[in-house]
């Protein structure tokens, strides 16, 4: 890999990473509702990838579907999560959509786990486990972090279910992403949140920033950098590099929202990074796990 291509794999797990911190600041610090947060991000990003809409990828419902839970419905959750549970946490948890995409291709396309990516299954979930473990407090296991292990697991079915689409390209992607989770997201919003404008034109321009940043450099920009990196190098080249978005999260969660890192944290996150590292270099469903990433802003 070229110093330059290294650079932008760099710059993109460092957007990636930024963003987590940026979505906790949205939800927890200026106090946006987080379905609003996702219907606004991803109202932008069906606006500006109109054009991309056509041709129809087929089958339709199976597109629809695929495009909510990787966007809205995944990022709902993930918001939604993250309003209590800290960035670094929520990066490391997020790594699990890994294993659980390995174990679904299995139950649903059939596919087969050999035994050195079986233990990097096992070693990433003990490792996630670990970090949402909070011993000694009446709900040991962590609410929000159970939501964002949920959002990890409807990416994972999508990422699985979009395997069996084909001809896609990564910006019609984002178009049918953007327009099957905006209007759900909004009606969700209207439903079950309240005072989402007050707050918004509260926060005023740091708000519309953020969600420019989501909408725009994350979800647009970061993604078609990944997979233009991609189609280039061997996925097992590019995939391994990807552990530098969680790393990167959990330092800029220490020093930007003082998240704390103790023994625990800090033996959960290195058996889920081994356990990444295991199942990416393990082959097999390599390209399957990193797309899946690629479509997960959620770093």
């Amino acid at each position: 890999m070229t110093l330059r291509d290294f650079t932008l794999m760099l710059l993109v797990c460092l957007t990636w990473a930024t963003h987590t911190i940026v979505s906790k600041i949205v939800v927890s610090g200026m106090e946006i509702p987080p379905l609003f947060y996702a219907a606004i991000r991803y109202g932008i990003v069906a606006l500006v990838t109109v054009p991309w809409l056509l041709p129809v990828p087929r089958p339709r419902w199976r597109m629809a579907l695929v495009g909510f839970l990787m966007g809205g419905g995944g990022f709902a959750l993930f918001f939604l999560g993250i309003k209590t549970a800290t960035p670094s946490s929520a990066a490391v948890v997020s790594q699990l959509a890994l294993p659980i995409t390995a174990l679904l291709s299995v139950a649903v396309l059939g596919e087969r786990i050999q035994w050195k990516r079986g233990i990097g299954i096992a070693l990433t979930f003990v490792g996630g486990l670990i970090v949402m473990w909070h011993p000694g407090e009446r709900f040991p296991i962590s609410g929000g972090l159970l939501l964002v292990l949920g959002s990890a697991s409807v990416g994972s079915l999508a990422a699985v279910m979009m395997k069996q689409i084909t001809g896609v390209k990564p910006l019609q992607f984002q178009a049918w992403v953007g327009v099957a989770s905006a209007l759900p997201l909004a009606i969700l919003s209207a439903s079950f949140e309240t005072g989402q404008i007050t707050q918004a034109v509260h926060a005023g321009w740091p708000f519309v920033m953020a969600v420019l940043f989501s909408a725009l450099v994350v979800s647009l920009l970061g993604h078609t950098i990944y997979y233009d990196l991609i189609r280039k190098y061997p996925a097992n080249l590019v995939a391994p590099l990807l552990i530098m978005n969680p790393l990167m999260t959990v330092i800029l969660g220490i020093l930007v929202t003082g998240d704390r890192f103790d023994l625990r944290m800090a033996i959960g996150t290195a058996l889920a990074l081994c356990g990444i590292l295991i199942i990416t270099l393990g082959g097999g469903q390599i390209r399957l796990l990193t797309k899946r990433l690629a479509m997960r802003a959620r770093r």
